[in-house]
């Protein structure tokens, strides 16, 4: 996003007080997306092979992921790497949707605000 935020402000596409918004729209509808799709896949989840024949350990993952949920929902909004894999697998582990709700719209927002803050400076500051 940083790289597409600064080609569309120094090409004079977009300001800055319209890129902040849709990206903070397009994080939290992409994370809501994977997070129903995680819990749209939960019924059949656990009737796979695959769920069956680790079904304690995967216990144990959806209870660790219950319990440390909400700092992996403020951290997988900042690592690439796994930014689209936190909300499934809240999902299917059956992590409550309004919190999920709040606490991602709160990692939504410090993520867009960080967004806008890099984007003003490489503005402001390099260029």
């Amino acid at each position: 996003m940083v790289a597409v935020g600064s080609v569309l402000l120094a090409n004079e596409i977009a300001t800055l007080a319209q890129i902040v918004p849709l990206a903070l729209g397009g994080a939290l509808l992409g994370d809501h997306v994977g997070f129903y799709s995680g819990r749209w896949i939960v019924p059949r989840f656990h009737h796979f092979a695959f769920a069956q024949k680790h079904r304690a350990k995967l216990q144990k993952s959806e209870l660790m992921i219950i319990k440390y949920g909400p700092y992996a929902i403020f951290i997988g909004r900042f690592i690439p790497a796994i930014r689209s894999l936190v909300p499934a697998l809240l999902g299917i582990s059956g992590f409550n949707a309004r919190r999920y709700s709040l606490l991602d719209l709160a990692a939504c927002l410090l993520w867009s605000v960080c967004l806008g803050l890099i984007l003003w400076a490489i503005q402001n500051v390099v260029g």
